[in-house]
């Protein structure tokens, strides 16, 4: 239909148009959207202990949001005063449908909320909300508050951008302004802190009160004034004494200033800021510690991360020298546009080199034209997976890339089955007629739909792996998928259509098939010396096996001794990582600054460190790791986060990683001393988790759980490969209270609440609105509070006059004390029961959080709870109960079990799926199981890969190897399904698998090499290094194993073969006479020995075994090698004969060197006794031409193929073929008569039954 179709080149070009359509829409990103919605609920509980709080608030809420459907997991915190519910929802649940449940579940139950407890606060957080750009705005003359004035009019503008989200500000100090009282000046006036606030109040105040007519008008009426400065406030009168009228200026200092210091951000310059600026000026580096602040922006869900953070950083290049003075500097401190984009770039460049190099593979091995119709389909096929990519939401980033560069190595499969093909029968026919062209195409459809099909069973069941690695994972079984499909697609339409219009002259086809003639009989020869001795001595193939399989599990042995260690992802490369220090709590900022500013300058000696950004008594921009670890909650005095940048990765010698480690082996040392605790932590390479290694502790009560963390945290640190060891418990530190004395406070006529209140006013903090600034793009509040000097001395603080009942003004300290108390330990929850949790981060070559779960196993068994009991350790869940001490491994443990088991499951789906398609295809349960055998020997060359490599086996190399589960297959079918066509022409069985291996080993190879050239362009990239060295080393031994087991499997269940073969034979298809193969160099004989002295021989040095079955695999490596490409010697032309044989269900003819006269007289040799033969036709003589002699030589048929007994007489073959034409006219003979087999119900097969004997 489409061979001379209009729509064919229509159809081409409008593929290309949708895919570069699909290429331009499709949002660039560097790792895939994972949809983890977060719902954090905060209410407070005022007076309440941790444990009341728990109790009473939390633990309803709790059990309300695991009502909801689709909730993953609960956690809460509760502490003295309040506490946070944070709801897990599962992954690829959408932010807005979870929280419209969520928000519909506490409205329903607003009225169980318990008194005292504020109304829930909701925050909801996904992933986009993770800013793309940060802008760090830092200078020499402005102070904190105009950089957080100007930050705040920069975020202003560009929130004019469509494509941005929620964006904010970090750091800097608001304008306020502050009212300061004296104690003593209140005591002295007789005011109380009551009159103040209520002045202030009520005099900043300005309303619409109505309207008014006058004559022909109406006026709207507006009564009051708000307060514009320090001046209007410290003017309000507050009252008189003995007729002198009290101002707030008279027992207050009221400044127009800033609110109090609640954290600090800095920004230093690193030792390769010159450099990565362009900058050598001192004027142009920050000084030590500058007072900066960073601007934080989102984009839409949806919109292109490359052109959203290239839109932010050009609207900020035109506000500079207008909005943003020449004394502002700006840094871009987060550009994950820009990394998007290069890694985009590279991987895009990447498709280009694969697509190159398997265009130049195809080159040499079928010619310049057929490399042309795959170089013009390759591009097609991915640009229409880029356009469906886009279809199903998903986004151009490093794994849809690395999919489809993956992908190119098995896709152009297709195209090249079909191209070699459509030559073959041009040479054979004589002509390039579209009739050829069609037939060519039709012989290897079914095999060529079932290969494709296998390869997308296997890669489809890994896209219903759960947990985060599901949808991170996800583009490269759906990709893959949609690639392989298209690949059929342009091969069945694309390809014959551009062959037939960039197609060869005759006499170039001539010179190639004898090429390929030349290589067969080298090849048949090579398959010969090696595969004889085996097939015909049981003992000798028995040996093979044994080695094989003893290199098998030799290969694996190496997980076990840990030569090759396993892990969930390897660490990336990245341009940044954070220093996260946490002080002893209840230290003040000043100390923590001092702290932070000391490790910030022993950061500073690292070369690579382009710029560090401290972030003290606040959080720094979060990213999607600290999105889940809920970094952005960390707000407290005593906690700090450093930022460091690193130059771009082409610019340095070592890797992140590395200089991670250098920097905690630097700083480890000095934090001690300073009494800190430290993590270093890396952006992770696949989806984030709380911490690499998370012991949930659970236990009876808190006492013993808590002290069971205390000495899980201590055995951390006694392990060998864990670093940053630290919990979630709170380190014991003592804080202040006023204890009112209830009697004598009600007979003084003072109420708890107005002490309460008189303390709050006076300690900070406390809002009586705001001053009204017509270009202030934030609050401008008015504080009321003591000097922070006076707020530490409780002796003037006690002097701090309460208003009673009758007016009088009683002194605090006559009202109570102050007395310490001890902090209450925050309550964990997690899904509804108590745990505590200890953390740290594995380290070293046994990076694994595996490794240090065994490492902890053997220091816990040594172990005795505070309960009696040992402790209980569970991989797969928590305990089932709390009654005892135990614990759970999670963190990246649980990514990884829940990854490799869901992966190990999608394998086993993966092999039933392929093992019911080739059933389907052959009829047989026996020939299917021999076809998937090569599978599990994959291993033999996975497994020594990652260790020559020395790479750990990660998820991606687990992806690889169930990939290759499909792609082997292909060659098995290729082999059996050949094998099988021979034996139904009359061929033995083990000529026919020999025949089959010289015959397929070309196109096996050129496909094998094209996955290889296609998988190593990945081997740069840390994460996916696995998968490249998965499919590279995987798929050619298992290429190499699949020549030596896949014949050995026939032979065994050679009457299985001989099954099929008559079944096809039955079929009605015209079976041809039996090809005679080149004289066997080898001739079958007894080995001389008997089976047991071979064995016995065998067991005694089966390091012999094994270092054969390698010398095996590296002769038969390097002779492939040398027969598939060709000899560079100028080959001596041979004559030629014309013999038929079946492919698929049609009949084709090949071109055969001459065979010795005896060989071709010969009978073909069959399992069954055969019948009488007629004798061979003579052929026609050739007419004379101008050509060599050799070249007129005429053609020898062979003899039919001897009927088997248990199949009826099958069709007569066609007529004997006609002498070859001379060369000037045609190079090929044709049949005199040719028929078309009709397709069968099966896939082209019909099994034999005593209803179709004799039927088409």
């Amino acid at each position: 239909m489409f061979i001379n179709s209009p729509l064919s080149p229509l159809l081409l070009f409008a593929s290309l148009a949708l895919g570069i359509m699909g290429l331009i829409l499709t949002p660039r990103q560097e790792d895939p959207q994972i949809s983890v919605p977060m719902v954090d609920i905060f209410f407070s509980y005022h007076g309440a202990s941790a444990n009341q709080v728990a109790s009473l608030a939390t633990d309803p809420l709790e059990r309300l949001m695991s009502e909801i459907q689709g909730v993953d997991h609960v956690y809460s915190v509760s502490n003295s005063d309040g506490a946070m519910v944070t709801v897990q929802f599962d992954v690829g649940e959408e932010l807005g449908p979870s929280l419209v449940k969520l928000n519909d579940k506490i409205q329903s139950n607003l009225d169980r909320i318990p008194p005292g407890v504020s109304q829930p606060l909701i925050r909801p957080k996904g992933v986009d909300d993770v800013p793309v750009v940060t802008l760090t705005l830092w200078s020499h003359e402005l102070d904190e508050a105009g950089l957080r004035s100007l930050g705040l009019d920069v975020l202003q503008r560009l929130k004019e951008i469509e494509t941005t989200s929620q964006s904010f500000i970090t750091g800097g100090r608001s304008d306020a302004i502050r009212v300061e009282i004296f104690p003593e000046r209140l005591a002295g006036f007789g005011i109380g802190l009551d009159q103040i606030a209520q002045t202030i109040s009520s005099a900043n105040s300005e309303r619409s009160v109505g309207a008014v007519e006058m004559g022909q008008t109406t006026f709207s009426l507006k009564t009051g004034a708000f307060l514009k400065n320090a001046r209007d406030i410290e003017n309000l009168m507050i009252g008189t004494q003995d007729g002198q009228v009290i101002y707030i200026r008279d027992v207050a200092l009221v400044t127009e200033s800033t609110d109090d210091a609640d954290n600090v951000v800095a920004y230093y310059t690193g030792p390769a800021y010159g450099a990565h600026e362009g900058q050598d000026e001192v004027s142009d580096r920050a000084p030590i510690g500058a007072s900066a602040v960073t601007i934080s922006v989102a984009k839409k869900s949806g919109t292109n991360g490359v052109s959203v953070a290239d839109d932010v950083l050009a609207y900020v290049d035109r506000l500079k020298g207008s909005l943003i003075p020449d004394n502002v500097h700006v840094e871009v401190t987060r550009n994950y546009g820009e990394t998007a984009n290069e890694k985009v770039n590279e991987l895009i460049f990447k498709l280009f080199v694969v697509t190159g190099a398997v265009t130049l593979l195809i080159w040499l091995a079928l010619g310049l034209r057929a490399a042309t119709v795959v170089l013009i389909v390759i591009p097609v096929v991915i640009l229409l997976t880029v356009f469906c990519a886009w279809l199903l939401g998903y986004t151009i980033d490093r794994v849809s890339l690395f999919a489809l560069i993956f992908s190119i190595g098995i896709l152009v499969d297709d195209a090249i089955v079909v191209v070699e093909n459509i030559y073959r029968r041009w040479l054979l026919n004589g002509e390039c007629s579209d009739d050829c062209n069609v037939d060519a195409v039709r012989e290897v459809g079914n095999p060529t739909i079932l290969a494709t099909f296998t390869v997308i069973a296997a890669l489809l069941p890994m896209g219903f792996v759960t947990g985060m690695m599901g949808p991170y994972m996800g583009p490269i079984p759906a990709l893959g998928s949609v690639a392989m499909l298209l690949s059929l697609f342009a091969a069945f339409i694309f390809t014959p259509w551009l062959a037939q219009r960039i197609k060869p002259s005759m006499k170039k086809l001539s010179k190639m098939q004898e090429s390929e003639h030349r290589q067969s009989e080298r090849l048949h020869h090579f398959f010969e010396h090696m595969l004889y001795p085996l097939l015909d001595s049981p003992a000798k193939a028995r040996l093979f096996r044994l080695g094989m399989w003893l290199v098998f599990f030799l290969s694996l042995s190496l997980f076990y001794t840990q030569t090759v260690t396993v892990k969930m992802l390897p660490n990336d490369n990245k341009p940044e990582f954070n220093v996260v220090v946490n002080m002893p709590e209840g230290t003040a900022l000043p100390v923590t600054a001092n702290v932070v500013t000391r490790l910030s300058d022993e950061l500073l000696k690292m070369p690579e460190v382009v710029a560090l950004q401290s972030y003290t008594g606040t959080a720094s921009p979060f990213n999607f790791n600290g999105l889940v670890r809920h970094t952005y909650l960390r707000d407290f005095a005593w906690q700090a986060d450093i930022q460091v940048q690193l130059t771009a990765k082409g610019d340095r010698d070592r890797t992140s990683h590395e200089l991670a480690v250098a920097a905690r082996t630097a700083l480890k040392p000095l934090a001690d001393q300073l009494g800190a605790r430290i993590e270093v932590v890396e952006m992770p390479p696949g989806p984030p988790v709380l911490q690499t290694m998370v012991a949930e502790i659970y236990g009876p009560d808190d006492a013993t759980r808590r002290q069971v963390a205390r000495d899980v945290e201590r055995l951390f640190d006694q392990a060998e490969n864990i670093v940053d060891a630290d919990s979630y418990l709170q380190m014991p530190f003592d804080s202040w209270r006023f204890v009112i004395d209830r009697e004598k406070a009600s007979r003084l006529g003072v109420s708890v609440d107005t002490i309460n209140r008189q303390l709050e006013m006076s300690l900070g903090g406390y809002r009586l609105g705001d001053v009204k600034d017509e270009h202030a793009l934030e609050p401008r509040f008015i504080y009321l509070q003591m000097p922070l000097a006076l707020r530490g001395e409780f002796g003037r603080l006690g002097q701090l006059p309460v208003p009673s009942a009758s007016g009088a003004m009683i002194p605090l300290t006559t009202l109570g004390r102050f007395e310490q108390y001890r902090v209450d330990d925050p309550v964990y929850h997690k899904d509804l029961r108590a745990v505590e949790y200890v953390t740290g981060e594995v380290a070293g070559r046994l990076g694994a959080p595996i490794y240090g779960i065994l490492e902890m196993e053997k220091l816990l068994d040594d172990y005795t709870a505070p309960d009696g009991v040992r402790v209980d350790t569970n991989y797969i869940g928590p305990p089932t109960t709390s009654l005892q001490s135990a614990l759970e491994w999670t963190g990246e443990w649980t990514v990884t079990y829940v990854t490799f088991r869901d992966m190990g499951i999608a394998f086993a789906v993966a092999l039933v799926l392929i093992y019911i398609l080739v059933v389907g295809e052959f009829g047989n349960f026996r020939l299917p199981a021999i076809i998937m055998a090569p599978i599990p020997l994959t291993l033999i060359g996975i497994v020594p890969g990652h260790w020559l490599f020395g790479a750990p086996f990660t998820a991606t190399s687990m992806i690889g190897f169930i990939a290759l589960a499909g792609i082997i297959v292909r060659n098995s079918i290729l082999l059996v399904d050949f094998s099988r066509q021979a034996v139904a022409s009359g061929m033995p069985v083990k000529d026919a698998v020999i025949h089959a291996c010289a015959t397929r080993t070309r196109p096996i190879i050129i496909t094998a090499l094209a996955l290889m050239i296609g998988s190593s362009v990945i081997l740069s990239d840390p994460i996916f290094e696995g998968m490249a060295i998965s499919l590279m080393m995987g798929g050619m031994v298992s290429t190499l194993l699949t020549l030596v087991v896949i014949p050995l499997g026939c032979v065994k269940y050679a009457g299985a073969m001989q099954e099929l073969g008559h079944a096809q034979s039955a079929n009605g298809a015209p079976m041809p006479p039996a090809e005679p193969a080149p004289e066997p160099l080898h001739v079958s004989q007894g080995s001389g020995k008997g089976v047991i002295g071979t064995a016995k021989s065998a067991l005694a040095g089966l390091g012999d075994v094994v270092l054969s079955v390698g010398a095996a695999l590296f002769g038969l490596a390097r002779g492939l090698g040398r027969m598939v490409m060709g000899s560079r010697k100028k080959p001596v032309a041979k004559p030629a004969r014309t013999s038929a044989v079946v492919v698929g269900t049609a009949v084709q003819e090949t071109a055969k060197p001459e065979v010795k006269p005896e060989v071709a007289s010969k009978p073909a040799a069959k399992p069954a006794k055969p019948k009488a033969n007629k004798p061979a036709a003579k052929p026609k003589t050739a007419k004379p031409t101008s050509k060599p002699a050799a070249a007129r030589k005429p053609k020898t048929a062979a003899k039919p193929a001897a009927k088997p007994k248990s199949a009826k007489p099958a069709r007569k073959p066609a007529t004997k073929p006609k002498a070859v034409k001379p060369a000037a006219s045609k190079p090929a003979a044709k049949p005199a008569t040719r028929r078309k087999a009709k397709p069968s119900g099966r896939r082209g097969i019909r099994l034999k039954n005593p209803n179709n004997d004799n039927q088409e």
